[in-house]
């Protein structure tokens, strides 16, 4: 089954018009929903709305309020709502462009495939999208979609572009209300050499397909299993990751990050620190008998 654009219209620089169509570039595939079942009857539990020191309601009954203070709502109709919903429009216009990493990571919210509508979009399309590339430029303008406007991004992606949405200013946090207890100091320039060389000794590539959602998977052996256990109980062992001791001072990491450089699990300063600390409760063994 082909799927299904989620919005067709076209995407106007100046006085050229392309036309085009937008698909979803993700799914929730990997997710696992549960359902909760009345374990007795084995049946799905229903929802009910109701009202405290009433109880079940008319659907309706019930209206859309906004608080404005505790316990103190305005309240709004379907038609009041439907009333200040902008207008579809067919048409997203690009009004700005900026550098490709001028826009913070935390904007990004969802990602669309744009594509060419037909064989007659696809030379200005292309044009396009080389222009973004060689400009190394992300065209920005909102787009009027079921009643609300959203502002996007438009990129190009190998053969193709991309349309991303993105937060509005009043939507992200400031980054200073959390950071601004952290030190400003610059680290010892020897760590700082060797944190470089562990990345450099690190990169590559980014392939999504080498990783995998482990709990995901797990959880789906189980219910595979459960399915077949006829109602018996299930357990999966799954490995932990490994625990990373944590040094307080600068000698343990650099301790730590000269063992990750040479591919070392422990640094060898570490190992002879501990060796002593299995001979202490022999030590002590004695004075107990003094006592």
């Amino acid at each position: 089954m082909a799927a299904r654009a989620y919005w067709k219209g076209q995407i106007r620089l100046a006085l050229v018009s392309i036309p085009v169509e937008i698909y979803s570039a993700t799914k929730s595939g990997a997710a696992v929903t549960f359902r909760q079942i009345h374990e007795p009857s084995g049946k799905p539990v229903k929802y009910e709305k109701v009202v405290p020191g009433i109880g079940a309601v008319d659907h309706d009954d019930i209206v859309k309020g906004f608080e404005l203070s505790k316990g103190n709502y305005v309240l709004l109709d379907e038609e009041e709502i439907e009333a200040v919903k902008l207008e579809s429009k067919r048409t997203l216009e690009l009004v700005q462009f900026v550098d490709t990493d001028e826009i913070d990571v935390l904007y990004y919210t969802k990602p669309y495939y744009v594509v060419p509508a037909d064989e007659l979009a696809e030379e200005a399309y292309i044009v396009l999208r080389e222009a973004l590339k060689r400009t190394k430029k992300v065209g920005l303008g909102q787009l009027s979609l079921r009643g609300q406007e959203q502002l996007v991004a438009l990129r190009p992606c190998g053969r193709g572009l991309v349309l991303e949405v993105l937060r509005y200013a009043d939507e992200v946090n400031k980054a200073a209300n959390y950071f601004r207890d952290v030190g400003s100091s610059k680290p010892d320039a020897d760590l700082l050499d060797l944190a470089e060389t562990l990345i450099g000794k690190k990169s590559g590539k980014f392939d999504a397909s080498d990783y995998h959602n482990h709990y995901v998977d797990a959880l789906k052996r189980v219910i595979a299993k459960k399915a077949k256990a006829k109602g018996k109980r299930v357990l999966e062992d799954v490995e932990e990751p490994a625990e990373v001791s944590r040094g307080s001072n600068v000698i343990d990491l650099m301790a730590a990050l000269k063992a990750s450089v040479d591919g070392k699990k422990k640094a060898p300063a570490a190992e002879e620190k501990k060796a002593p600390a299995k001979k202490a409760p022999a030590k002590k063994a004695p004075a107990r008998k003094r006592a």
